[in-house]
């Protein structure tokens, strides 16, 4: 049951941190039809957030780094087990990417100001990833 929740949890989250890596690489229009009327963003407020350096790690989208931990998540699901120090390294990278939903969030809020329904999305799923792996797994 869990994996399952896991493996579907991590392929949304794949999917928006597809969606926002297609836009933070132009090859994706942030107004494209295929995103729900309710979670489009405009052309120049989608801009503001992938294009914020708030939107980068390491050089890098966040977004992207993104697309790599909900691959990884959906091996776990798909595995079923891992080794304890892997188990541990899945649970910490949850918790940081859950601590840095956090300030991404407050980011959002109160420095960019665009209130991102599927950026919000991301970081609730974020915590509920982590929150399973923690306690449920």
């Amino acid at each position: 049951m869990m994996r399952a929740l896991i493996f579907l949890l991590a392929l949304l989250g794949l999917a928006i941190a597809t969606y926002f890596t297609g836009v933070a690489y132009r090859l994706i229009p942030p107004d494209t039809r295929y995103i729900p009327r309710v979670c489009r963003l405009g052309e120049d407020t989608c801009r503001k957030v992938v294009d914020t350096p708030r939107a980068r790690v390491f050089g890098v989208p966040n977004s992207l780094l993104g697309m790599i931990y909900y691959v990884a998540l959906m091996a776990l699901a798909v595995a079923g087990t891992a080794p304890p120090w892997l188990d541990l390294a899945y649970r910490l990278v949850a918790w940081g990417t859950v601590a840095l939903g956090v300030f991404l969030t407050y980011s959002l809020l109160f420095i960019t100001r665009v209130p991102c329904v599927l950026c919000f999305t991301s970081h609730a799923l974020n915590l509920v990833i982590a929150i399973i792996l923690t306690w449920a797994w």
